[in-house]
């Protein structure tokens, strides 16, 4: 079972693959789920590779498929799934590759693209993004940051009953060591915490344990490691149960690595110390959405966010200036490759 992220092949400099403006044949790309801050940069970015985008907010459906008409290549957004339904019309426009503004798939059945005739691929970018946010994560749950936060709000400001923990006197567990489980390491080691990891393959300056011994070992436990068939409830029930008691969790790779109901039966009888949560199971349709004056139907979110111990994000992570420019420039880069070899294998 691998656990770090999956290979990417957008992972390259641009400039290298930017044609000339003046010579080269113009690529048309569909931009689906664009938001604002995408579609700036796509209208910057797109006259230096000679593209020409099509945007829209909307992601991408059987009703908009149409504005793929002409077009081989199309982006979508991870906000969204992506359905079969609106694989197979999207192909029948002529459309042969989706690159999607992600590093996961999970939002896009590869099986039934392939099927349809769709080759999928996802970009890079900075890895930092997400690692700088997971160590804040960890500080945070460390020393009950929103408890703190929560009693200052209300002009408490007497200590906390709880102390808080360093993370040099903690055991770090790594959970998948791709880009960004690396860069996690990397910042560790300069709070002198012992850190240890877990995946097929050994590629970080970490001690490389078994699963079951990380969970055993670890005061805190970090996720990086790609959603699949074989890491869906990779911390299930019986996994949590593992864990130290009063250890921590933090996720900031996707929701289903964690059984929901599993991890708040063990925050309820205090087994766990607290977790940080940048991503949930069921967060679609919740997230990237203002539901101050809307009902929130997810009943795991709101007991979670009851916690005094559980700190909530809204899969945002990844959102800096720098990522989002390598996204939107890789997402381009994908499609104009695309068409570049796909001339070339006509030629």
């Amino acid at each position: 079972m691998t656990y770090s992220e999956p290979a990417r092949t957008g992972a390259r400099r641009a400039g290298s693959l930017a044609p000339s403006p003046s010579s080269a044949t113009p690529t048309g790309i569909t931009i689906y789920g664009c938001e604002p801050d995408e579609a700036v940069l796509f209208r910057e970015m797109a006259p230096r590779f000679a593209v020409l985008p099509t945007i829209t907010a909307a992601p991408a459906s059987e009703a908009n498929a149409e504005l793929a008409l002409g077009n081989r290549c199309v982006s979508v957004g991870h906000k969204t799934r992506v359905t079969d339904s609106t694989l197979l019309a999207l192909s029948q426009l002529g459309v042969a590759y989706i690159s999607t503004r992600s590093i996961g798939y999970n939002h896009i059945d590869m099986k039934y693209a392939k099927r349809a005739g769709i080759s999928v691929e996802n970009v890079f970018y900075s890895p930092h993004s997400v690692a700088d946010f997971t160590l804040m994560l960890m500080l945070m749950a460390a020393r009950s940051a929103k408890s703190i936060i929560r009693r200052a709000d209300i002009h408490d400001y007497r200590l906390s009953d709880a102390r808080g923990r360093e993370l040099r006197d903690l055991t770090i567990g790594v959970i998948g060591t791709g880009r960004i489980g690396t860069a996690v390491i990397d910042r560790l080691r300069g709070f002198g915490c012992r850190i240890l990891a877990h995946d097929k393959h050994s590629k970080a300056a970490a001690d490389y344990v078994s699963l079951d011994e990380l969970l055993r070992l670890s005061d805190l436990v970090t996720l990086h490691t790609p959603l699949n068939a074989g890491t869906h409830h990779l911390l299930n029930r019986q996994r949590i149960g593992q864990m130290k008691r009063g250890a921590f969790i933090i996720n900031t790779g996707r929701g289903s690595l964690i059984d929901t109901a599993a991890l708040i039966s063990a925050l309820e009888s205090g087994r766990l110390g607290g977790a940080a949560l940048d991503v949930l199971e069921g967060e679609e349709g919740v997230f990237y959405a203002d539901h101050r004056n809307t009902p929130i139907e997810s009943g795991s979110l709101l007991r979670l966010q009851e916690l005094p111990n559980v700190i909530i994000s809204p899969h945002t992570a990844y959102y800096t200036d720098h990522a989002l420019r390598d996204t939107i420039e890789n997402s381009i880069v994908n499609c104009v490759k695309f068409e570049k070899e796909r001339s070339v294998w006509i030629g």
